[in-house]
């Protein structure tokens, strides 16, 4: 059983790692923000640059062929859910090992993924951004635009597709080939389906990034104890 990690660092260092990871993710959401707040009705981004890259990117895909909309959806859903697929297996793989650090880490991605999605998701409630398919005029989505209410500021699709990548990148290196470029295209899928501006998939992906971060550096060494005691407990009892 495996209860140290090789790049176990300082209880310091870790902490100020933490914070670091919550300021830049914290910074990077207020310079995103959208505005609006304590103003009645939704906020509408119809200028700037991220509106017009919107533009600009919404009216070369919708050039494309009919149904793209549709595989850029499920392409979305579906690189989520390879994103999960490839942490569960680095989780097996933690635990044919009996590694206490690679358990942690997996769960502490799990968490801090978890709790990124809990904040975007109240963040929409509080900024009340528009979605682009009804804000921006003279540019049709290709994909459906949801409903009335569900706002866009920040994207839960990034939020949860940075937490993973990210996460899956501090826990196996080897794996950011694929885990942070998957993350990217879920990001970017989003804007060319119509559903999210630019700025809504940065804000989600430094959400993400930051708090599974701040999640895996401060609490890896505690929660990798307790991991540790059950293990043991465990090979006694199969004992």
């Amino acid at each position: 059983m495996e209860s140290t990690s090789p790049y176990e660092i300082g209880h310091g260092r870790r902490l100020l790692g933490s914070l670091v990871a919550l300021g830049v993710g914290a910074v990077a959401l207020v310079l995103l923000y959208p505005g609006g707040l304590g103003k009645a009705g939704p906020v509408e981004v119809t200028g700037g640059a991220s509106a017009a890259v919107y533009r600009a990117v919404n009216g070369a895909v919708a050039e494309g062929p009919s149904g793209v909309g549709a595989v850029l959806d499920l392409g979305a859903d579906g690189l989520l859910v390879v994103l999960g697929g490839l942490l569960a297996w680095v989780g097996w793989e933690a635990v044919r090992r009996r590694s206490a650090w690679g358990i942690a880490g997996v769960v502490l991605v799990g968490v801090g993924t978890g709790v990124a999605y809990a904040v975007s998701e109240a963040l929409k409630l509080v900024v009340d951004e528009e979605r682009p398919c009804r804000a921006v005029r003279g540019v049709a989505a290709v994909a459906d635009c949801p409903g009335a209410g569900d706002w866009s500021f920040p994207s839960n699709h990034a939020t949860l597709a940075a937490g993973l990548a990210v996460g899956l990148t501090v826990l196996r290196p080897r794996l950011a080939a694929v885990a942070l470029p998957l993350g990217a295209v879920v990001a970017v899928a989003r804007v060319a389906a119509g559903v999210h501006y630019p700025h809504d998939v940065l804000a989600g992906a430094a959400l993400g990034a930051a708090a599974v971060t701040a999640a895996a550096w401060s609490a890896a060494p505690p929660v990798a104890r307790v991991v540790a005691v059950l293990l043991e407990r465990r090979g006694r009892s199969n004992g």
